[in-house]
């Protein structure tokens, strides 16, 4: 990967790098301790770097679909060890409410991103994290409605996989939506 840094206009947006999501977690995902170095070898190359976390309450709406994870306050919900958590300058928790599922970071999060973002200058989001195919693509296709040109690190997010093959439906989505997908030391 080159070390430029990127304008003022973009920023990393890092989604859900959480124990939960990660190998021994409640709902973990296939590879999801793989993608920390690569987002930390990302992060130093932005002014500006945001990161999201599932934040639920322990009687979520969200846990009728999905066995209950990410539990506001425990050790599920923290970020992975590993991650480089100092460098960012947001952390939004979403899904807090019993009402909504909180899979995009720009939905029902305790920060109003997009206001944030804008307010900042920044125009263009790469964006990583999990998983893939629940809440990196509803971030991906927020940003997309929302006018934000987006770059997904393609070596940097993995998927559920709840159904074989979810994980590339959702990158066809996402670039359907006209998301572009680099991987290290492509772009």
């Amino acid at each position: 990967m080159s070390q430029e840094s990127f304008g003022p206009e973009s920023a990393l947006l890092v989604v859900d790098v959480q124990n939960d999501f990660c190998p021994g977690g409640t709902l973990a995902v296939d590879g999801g301790d793989t993608i920390i170095p690569v987002i930390n070898a990302w992060m130093p190359r932005f002014a500006t770097v945001v990161a999201s976390r599932d934040w639920h309450p322990a009687n979520s709406v969200h846990f009728t679909n999905w066995p209950p994870h990410c539990i506001a306050g425990t050790y599920g919900a923290q970020f992975r060890a590993g991650l480089d958590t100092e460098r960012f300058l947001l952390v939004l928790d979403k899904g807090t409410g019993n009402a909504d599922d909180g899979y995009s970071a720009f939905e029902a999060t305790s920060e109003d991103l997009e206001s944030w973002l804008h307010g900042r200058g920044i125009e263009m989001l790469y964006v990583c994290g999990l998983a893939t195919d629940y809440c990196v693509l509803q971030t991906v296709l927020d940003a997309r409605r929302l006018g934000f040109g987006v770059t997904v690190i393609g070596d940097a997010i993995a998927a559920v996989e709840v159904n074989p093959g979810d994980g590339q439906r959702a990158q066809e989505a996402m670039e359907a939506a006209g998301a572009r997908f680099v991987l290290s030391g492509q772009d």
